[in-house]
């Protein structure tokens, strides 16, 4: 129906006739001449109608915003003076020989040029906010970005293969998406939270190198970059180990940066242990663009009487840290007490600061209502250890390690921001060492930080024995500018050793064979050395792009509560198909109630 997309026409076709489709992005009547902005994924092209074709005009009279178009018409160059350069099309416009409207439009629920719309109303008329220029300039990239990856890795000899979405529930991870099955009564099927199975019998089967660009389901709480269907850039490989995967996938990140974005990422990219990283950042996806950095003072604090400083510091699980924030000592104590409030979130009980007026002073120079309780010589370590200078601000975090880390590690984020501290460019981490095991204080037992296929860095299973704490995973998680993007791991290809790793996740023999036995019978017919990696291709593309939200690069996201407003999902079904399904709903007090 067209020969053009209305965003290309440029002076390159001057004097030429094109055909053009396309939705109605504004129109104006000038005395006469009728302007229409007439839009289509690619970009506008502005088109004139005037009188000299009255049966032209006239339809051209009727048309309103959204309407969509077919227009015919020779391309000139605009009149000196009214040159758009901030269009592709700018400098030229499109004289109407013939026009036909496709279709007609009712007002949209809101204007494409509204930047305050409702979440909930742009979902609910995703079809309209995806006529945004900003919407389909993201979804476009995105199909960049999946086209580049592609590419890659097919040049390197992967295989797009596809694995099942429906298996079997897992007892690791979040909460399944269950589906029952008709055919087989009282028993479901799960949504896959990632093909991780499958991708390692896929390596078990000599397939050598995968990869799968795969949707994922997870039950879980949401949050800005989470959504219950998200989507995995899944690869894995034989016979390479941690070194060799790392080093290809910093190749494809460079590769994807350098062909969507034209930004070179420096090589090679920065490596650090996991241990560093809490200790540096209280974070193991720390963004290296703010200068920020914790300070420990565990040691300095444990001989104080000041308990709220002492008590964390010779508790074996405790931490005490300072973090410095440079020229703070502008902060109100109004803005003092909304970062105590902020921090409390992540269940600090308070926020001690100290504020240095003039550090050559000593104590006199400092500002703080628990100097009281620091003795002189903790307090010149303090100024030495954090390397405090005039007009400083000093916070302290003093609780369990994982509130000190997790609540000063929030904070240096949010100070970085607040203060403008965050430069400007891409800093691509690899966080590697990571614990094989952590403590699940609620249940009290080792859960696998990663998963549990994830192999150790020890070469028999013997060696297992003793702290779980203190083992350490072939693991390596890829972070750019704070977000973490990909993790994966060196997989255990040894059933000895996955059965004793189970054994310590307290997943007994009979659980391990009724949730793994293909797996473990699997390992017992010669499963090479293998390992790969998983990228968040939603955070990928939220961060190339700019947006805030996985949601604002995808094209029907669901809402924080798990629904889609458009479609009404989910929703009640009829009593037949549960029956069908042998499932009976739960009667609810409200329902008894009403009955």
């Amino acid at each position: 129906m067209r020969s053009h997309y209305c965003g290309i026409v440029d002076e390159s076709l001057l004097d030429q006739e094109v055909t053009l489709c396309g939705w109605v992005n504004r129109r104006r009547d000038h005395g006469g001449v009728i302007f229409v902005d007439l839009r289509d994924r690619e970009g506008l092209v502005q088109v004139v109608f005037d009188p000299d074709r009255a049966d032209v005009f006239a339809t051209a009279e009727r048309i309103r915003s959204e309407y969509v178009l077919k227009v015919t018409g020779r391309v000139r160059r605009r009149p000196e003076g009214t040159v758009n350069t901030d269009l592709r099309t700018g400098a030229i416009e499109v004289l109407g020989t013939g026009l036909t409207v496709l279709n007609t439009s009712e007002t949209p629920p809101f204007q494409l040029d509204e930047d305050d719309v409702g979440e909930e109303t742009r979902l609910r008329y995703r079809y309209v906010d995806l006529r945004r220029p900003t919407m389909q300039r993201r979804l476009q990239m995105r199909a960049q970005i999946t086209g580049v990856l592609r590419r890659f890795l097919e040049g390197h000899d992967f295989l797009d293969i596809e694995t099942p979405m429906l298996t079997k529930a897992t007892p690791e991870g979040a909460r399944d998406y269950l589906v029952p099955s008709r055919t087989h009564p009282g028993s479901f099927f799960a949504l896959p939270q990632s093909p991780q199975l499958f991708k390692q019998l896929l390596m078990m089967s000599g397939l050598d190198r995968y990869y799968q660009i795969v949707r994922c389901f997870r039950d879980e709480d949401l949050r800005a970059d989470r959504q219950p269907e998200f989507t995995q850039l899944d690869i894995e490989t034989s016979f390479m180990d941690e070194e060799g995967i790392m080093t290809l996938m910093e190749e494809m990140m460079r590769e994807l940066f350098a062909q969507v974005l034209e930004v070179p990422l420096h090589t090679p990219f920065q490596r650090m242990t996991y241990a560093e990283a809490m200790r540096r950042f209280g974070s193991d996806k720390p963004d290296l663009r703010i200068p920020l950095e914790l300070t420990e003072l565990t040691d300095v604090m444990a001989p104080v009487e000041f308990k709220v400083f002492s008590g964390p510091a010779k508790d074996p699980h405790g931490r005490v840290a300072a973090l410095r924030l440079p020229k703070g000592g502008d902060l109100t104590r109004k803005e003092i007490d909304d970062y105590t409030q902020f921090v409390g979130r992540y269940g600090a009980k308070g926020l001690a600061y100290i504020k240095v007026n003039d550090v050559n002073a000593g104590r006199e120079g400092l500002q703080s209502p628990i100097l009281k309780f620091l003795p002189d010589e903790v307090v010149v370590e303090i100024l030495n250890r954090t390397e405090a200078e005039d007009g400083d601000l000093i916070f302290f975090g003093a609780d369990k390690a994982r509130v000190v880390n997790e609540a000063l590690g929030a904070l240096r984020v949010k100070l970085g921001h607040d203060r403008h501290l965050v430069a400007r460019g891409w800093r691509p981490l690899w966080v590697v060492d990571f614990p094989m095991f952590e403590m699940d204080d609620k249940d009290n037992r080792w859960v696998a930080l990663h998963h549990p296929f994830t192999a150790p860095r020890v070469d028999n299973p013997d060696e297992l024995a003793g702290d779980p704490g203190h083992l350490v995973s072939r693991a390596y998680d890829l972070v750019l500018n704070g977000t973490e993007v990909g993790g994966g791991s060196v997989r255990i290809h040894n059933m000895a050793m996955q059965q004793k790793v189970f054994e310590l996740l307290g997943i007994g023999e009979t659980e391990a064979r009724e949730k793994f036995g293909f797996l473990l019978d699997a390992l017992k017919y010669g499963c090479p050395p293998h390992g790969g990696i998983a990228f968040g291709l939603d955070r990928l593309v939220m961060l190339m792009t700019g947006a805030q939200s996985i949601r604002d690069v995808m094209a029907f996201p669901k809402t924080q509560t798990a629904a889609c407003p458009l479609t009404q999902a989910p929703a009640e079904v009829s009593e037949a198909q549960l029956r069908e399904l042998n499932i009976r709903l739960r009667q609810t007090a409200a329902d008894k109630k009403e009955g």
